[in-house]
């Protein structure tokens, strides 16, 4: 997202390999080392709020915590000139019957003339779910397993948003995992604020041992009193304090932060889809949990 204002914002939205000023060596390496200070929480913590997505398949997960946002053109290609538009239908995003959310990113229905920002319809079709107003993370950890898709065009994304009134990018951005589509091993995370945003958000991003559509991974974030840990599978790869931002008063993460996943297509960062794009192109969720301290 470019220019969003609070509850329309989109992660998909910068290159952060133009600006992970303080990632540079994990970029230089594909994954920066662990942080000497890290928040592990007690062993047998459970979390206090969880979605396990068990249920029938092609149903929708639970309305108590989830809200399906729908549309392209009317929130401006959601920043990021996308291709697709984002619907309520279960073919775009329900359970597996497996204990799974799968999230799918597919080719528009032909005749459906759904309207998109960039060209007058959208050729493709997908979904972005969140907690706003229902689930916030205020500290803690919060987890989630999944399977990214991978191919050409594609930008699937894990992230929070600030539940403050402030427009975007003052409300605050955690994006906790992005995968764009050439770069099918490399997980990005990053951080945008009042001062530091789109390409100059600040991140880092760590290299998986195949691509990340061929096994679950556990992305996370730590999100502790001025201080915020990404991780993978239990591996830290960068921290962010306020005395690394442009000014530490731009720190705006000290706030509740509610959750979103999404498969975005096309756009200012991943390029267009091709013939090579799969489809569908599903991100298929185990879990997400939140441990610590928060809104449920």
């Amino acid at each position: 997202m470019k220019t969003r204002t609070h509850g329309r914002s989109g992660a998909t939205h910068r290159r952060p390999g133009l600006a992970l000023v303080l990632g540079l060596a994990g970029l230089l390496s594909g994954c920066g080392p662990a942080p000497a200070h890290t928040d592990s929480l007690p062993a047998g913590e459970r979390p206090f709020w969880q979605a396990e997505f068990d249920g029938a398949a092609a149903t929708r997960p639970s309305e108590g915590s989830w809200t399906t946002e729908t549309g392209n053109r009317d929130a401006e290609g959601w920043g990021n000139n996308e291709l697709q538009y984002y619907t309520d239908d279960a073919a775009n995003s329900s359970l597996d019957g497996a204990g799974h959310l799968v999230i799918s990113a597919r080719p528009a229905p032909a005749g459906s003339e759904l309207p998109c920002y960039t060209q007058e319809f959208c050729t493709w079709t997908s979904a972005r779910l969140t907690t706003e107003g229902k689930v916030a993370l205020t500290r803690g950890r919060v987890e989630i397993r999944a399977k990214m898709p991978t191919g050409t065009g594609l930008l699937p994304a894990i992230w929070m948003l600030g539940d403050s009134a402030a427009e975007w990018p003052g409300q605050g951005e955690i994006d906790i995992c992005e995968v764009v589509g050439g770069e099918p091993r490399t997980v990005y995370g990053t951080a945008h604020g009042p001062t530091y945003f789109n390409e100059n958000g600040i991140g880092s991003s760590t290299t998986l041992e195949a691509d990340a559509s061929q096994a679950f991974h556990t992305y996370a974030v730590d999100k502790q009193p001025r201080r915020i840990t990404w991780s993978v599978d239990g591996e830290p790869y960068f921290t962010l304090t306020p005395s690394e931002l442009p000014a530490p008063s731009d720190w705006v993460f000290e706030q509740d932060m509610h959750l979103l996943l999404n498969v975005a297509v096309g756009g200012d960062w991943p390029g267009p889809p091709d013939t090579s794009t799969p489809s569908p192109a599903p991100m298929t969720v185990d879990y997400v949990r939140f441990y610590g301290e928060g809104r449920a």
